[in-house]
């Protein structure tokens, strides 16, 4: 579904992402692992359209849309859950989804709504809740049933673990996996090798803007030179096991 060919993008003279090309196949997940600064975030908004690409090719569904503007790359179905879930904290809960659904026709909005309340129960409970007054958990909530609202095909995710409790991660990761399984295509930018092992069928580790490894996860659960790519980025070590 998704496929970067040499894909450099940056800000100003600033190279974030040098020349990395990995595929995303459809109805999967796909983890992009490393630490801050090594140009994960950079990647998915390049793809999303929000980051200039400098250099290469971004292709979604077997079309090339690197030129294209980010609003029509979300109505071709991609969709972005940002990191720090970026909401609108003086609305509430259902006009931020309503938001989300903006690019699509009227008459589905409280069809894809529904279904996002299916998913997270407790957003529907709190759907007349100003967003900006919810808990962690329940904004991270928000953020993806926002990105859901957009009908996507491909759901670009950044740092869904990031400041949450256990508890609230899980609940986030197996939202994430029941919609892998009605065949979203996810791609998971991720700090945390443990979460994204739970729930994704393939992994890469960017490493100051190059992809240093990439494989299925279940090589690389067996793979030693994966763990040790993945702290040769700049992980900490001492982190990542208590977070294990």
């Amino acid at each position: 579904m998704l496929r970067l060919e040499g894909l450099t993008c940056g800000y100003g003279a600033v190279r974030a992402v040098e020349n990395l090309t990995l595929e995303v196949a459809t109805g999967t997940i796909f983890a992009l692992l490393g630490p801050n600064g090594a140009g994960k975030t950079s990647t998915i908004m390049a793809i999303a359209g929000h980051v200039p690409v400098l250099a290469g090719r971004v292709l979604f569904d077997g079309a090339e849309i690197t030129g294209l503007p980010t609003v029509e790359r979300v109505r071709q179905g991609i969709a972005l859950v940002p990191e720090g879930r970026r909401l609108f904290a003086d609305l509430t809960v259902e006009e931020n989804l309503l938001v989300g659904g903006y690019s699509r026709p009227r008459q589905r909005m409280a069809e894809n709504r529904t279904r996002v309340f299916d998913l997270f129960p407790r957003l529907a409970e709190r759907r007349r809740q100003r967003a900006g007054s919810l808990s962690g958990g329940e904004q991270q909530m928000l953020a993806i049933g926002r990105g859901l609202m957009a009908e996507p095909r491909l759901l670009l995710m950044d740092e869904v673990s990031l400041g949450l409790m256990p508890k609230m991660v899980d609940t986030c990761y197996e939202a994430i996996g029941e919609l892998q399984v009605e065949g979203l295509t996810v791609l998971l930018v991720e700090q945390n090798m443990q979460w994204a092992l739970k729930v994704a069928s393939a992994v890469g580790v960017l490493n100051s803007g190059t992809l240093v490894y990439q494989n299925t996860t279940a090589a690389a659960r067996n793979d030693p030179t994966f763990s040790d790519h993945y702290f040769d980025a700049g992980v900490d070590r001492s982190e990542a096991e208590s977070n294990d």
